[in-house]
């Protein structure tokens, strides 16, 4: 089982003249979210891995990010989609005007964003860039899968950071013996469901902890998803949050 929110990691964020900045210890960690910074209608935030960005179906699944947000933030929003079980830096609006303009800045891939993954195995080469067409899986399934006929473009940009003997202790799992793996950082082109999962699926490395595409030893081979959005970039400033992947 994966834990319900575990520790975020340490923020730093790098903002433009018009942000404020925003001391990490501001905001608690235990509420599952910390602010990065502070700008005209937005908000930047961490979210922790297991929240919800929104409300799921039923009263169970109410308790989200958005409506945590709101609590401080009046009028929060969500801008863009990051899966519960994904950790890492998102932006919301505090007003409609400025949620309308940053919606149409990711419409029109103006916004930059990378993520670390740790996956699977030893990746062979230094980087790459995968071009997978994706589509559901099944109608009404939430998986996706490869399909250059009837998919969607898709494209990632990936880059091999570091390869390790064992899983790093801060998200170590169950798996026995260790579980070589390879830190990858990502560069999603495109914004498609569960891209970055699929796509390191198809290099025959799935990211470690993926209860919805990864075998069972590399999921228990981690106490989580090991997916994080480290950095975003929008109108002239870029926010990170650096991933939890080490020891």
């Amino acid at each position: 089982m994966h834990p319900k929110r575990p520790a975020l990691a340490r923020v730093t964020s790098c903002n433009s003249a018009s942000l404020r900045r925003m001391e990490t210890h501001a905001s608690p960690e235990s509420d599952g979210w910390r602010l990065l910074a502070q700008g005209s209608g937005f908000v930047v935030v961490e979210k922790a891995c297991g929240l919800l960005r929104v409300p799921g179906i039923g009263p169970e699944k109410a308790d989200c990010l958005v409506a945590r947000v709101a609590t401080r933030f009046p009028g929060s929003r969500i801008v863009h989609r990051l899966d519960r079980d994904t950790s890492g830096v998102m932006v919301l609006a505090t007003d409609a005007a400025t949620h309308r303009r940053l919606s149409m800045a990711f419409e029109a891939r103006e916004v930059s964003k990378t993520y670390h993954a740790l996956v699977a195995g030893h990746v062979t080469g230094e980087s790459g860039l995968i071009d997978l067409p994706l589509r559901k899986e099944a109608l009404g399934s939430a998986k996706q899968t490869g399909c250059h006929e009837q998919g969607r473009p898709s494209q990632t940009r990936w880059f091999a950071e570091s390869r390790l003997a064992g899983v790093p202790t801060a998200v170590r799992g169950l798996a026995v013996p260790p579980q070589p793996c390879t830190l990858v950082r990502l560069e999603p082109l495109t914004g498609r469901s569960h891209q970055l999962r699929v796509h390191l699926l198809s290099l025959g490395h799935a990211i470690l902890g993926d209860n919805l595409y990864a075998p069972e030893p590399q999921v228990n081979a981690s106490s989580r998803l090991c997916l994080h959005a480290s950095t975003l970039g929008f109108e002239g400033a870029n926010h990170a949050a650096p991933h939890p992947f080490r020891d």
